[in-house]
């Protein structure tokens, strides 16, 4: 029997938005449920090949620029280029044989780990899935494709300045598991002084757009949020690229994309060298991108400069009250005005050292 295109991509998308299983289709689209598994498998194989050049791609260098943009402007973070974080996917059919590689204490059955990097906008623009759930953030990290750019030298450059100090490699915001890295930000364990609780604050705050691209991953596609029913771990992988390309078409299609594709970039060239002074210059960058002095005193001046937007809007919000309200005598007794007319040489910073 001949069952057409639009019947096996409608049990395809069904099994993908609804995490039903095969045989829910029987009646609804005459499909068996060996069928539709291998539309299921074939859709998702056919959708990698041809669109995870667009949607799974590599920042260029104007998504970079496009991104450093957008996330200063909405987070207060120059030079940042998303949120890192990973996720586990339960599997359901984990053989038997391998369920003590791929379970961790604390998720009490086997899964998958993926380590995504999203940015504000929810895009994901960095995704590797595939290692043991018995792994841990960092493992993950060593094993990810994540900075082979960088120690290949190939990678886009984003030069950026903050307190008064130039940066030549942007940066992902992270939580406390990951390395003190150059090209990561953590916040701080136990802060104390206002800075610091200031700059933790905004760090949680920005990191959550990761937690966020999880969290929409998930509702619109069920079939990740419950647990994985193949037995093949190469089918699982297709099923979860697919789901992170469709959801990278949804935020490009809803308008919601910080940068567009274009063609018209050209890729970094990488020098050819010798075996030799070649094998110098990957240890010299990774020992660059592994530079702990780089991460404190980048996170240092991003606090600085935190800080400092944190007084330049409160201040400007108050003297734009004091002009609003100079005749109100509460407000003017509150904030124990005495010239309404001089407001603008108030000490307004040390107002604020117990926010």
């Amino acid at each position: 029997m001949w069952i057409s295109l639009d019947k096996k991509c409608t049990a395809a998308i069904r099994q993908l938005a609804y995490g039903t299983s095969g045989d829910l289709f029987d009646e609804y689209i005459r499909i068996g449920e060996s069928t539709s598994i291998e539309c299921l498998q074939k859709f998702c194989r056919c959708l990698i090949e041809v669109y995870a050049s667009h949607y799974l791609r590599k920042p260029n260098a104007n998504d970079i620029q496009n991104l450093v943009q957008q996330h200063s402007e909405k987070h207060g973070f120059p030079g940042m280029l998303g949120s890192i974080d990973c996720m586990h996917w339960p599997w359901k059919n984990c053989p038997v044989a391998w369920q003590g590689q791929y379970t961790r204490g604390d998720q009490g059955c086997p899964t998958i780990m993926l380590e995504a990097v999203a940015s504000q906008d929810l895009w994901i623009w960095h995704a590797y899935f595939g290692v043991a759930g018995s792994n841990n953030d960092i493992n993950v990290l060593n094993q990810s494709p994540l900075f082979n750019d960088v120690l290949q030298g190939c990678a886009p450059e984003c030069i950026f300045t903050v307190n008064g100090r130039t940066y030549t490699k942007g940066y992902y915001l992270a939580d406390g598991i990951y390395p003190e890295w150059a090209t990561m930000v953590k916040s701080f364990r136990h802060p104390a002084d206002p800075k610091r609780i200031k700059f933790k604050e905004m760090q949680e705050a920005a990191r959550k757009d990761v937690e966020r691209a999880f969290g929409v991953l998930q509702a619109r596609w069920a079939i990740v949020r419950g647990p994985a029913r193949s037995w093949q771990l190469k089918n699982i992988k297709d099923i979860m690229y697919t789901c992170i390309i469709l959801h990278n078409m949804i935020v490009e299609d809803e308008g919601n994309a910080i940068s567009n594709w274009s063609d018209d970039v050209d890729p970094p060239i990488r020098v050819n060298r010798g075996p030799s002074e070649e094998v110098q210059y990957q240890i010299q960058r990774n020992s660059e991108l592994r530079d702990s002095a780089v991460h404190h005193a980048l996170r240092h001046d991003l606090m600085e400069h935190i800080w400092e937007r944190f007084i330049n809007i409160v201040s400007t919000t108050i003297r734009a009250q004091i002009r609003v309200n100079r005749q109100d005598p509460i407000f003017r007794t509150k904030f124990g005005i005495l010239d309404i007319a001089n407001s603008q040489s108030l000490p307004i910073t040390s107002s604020f050292t117990h926010i």
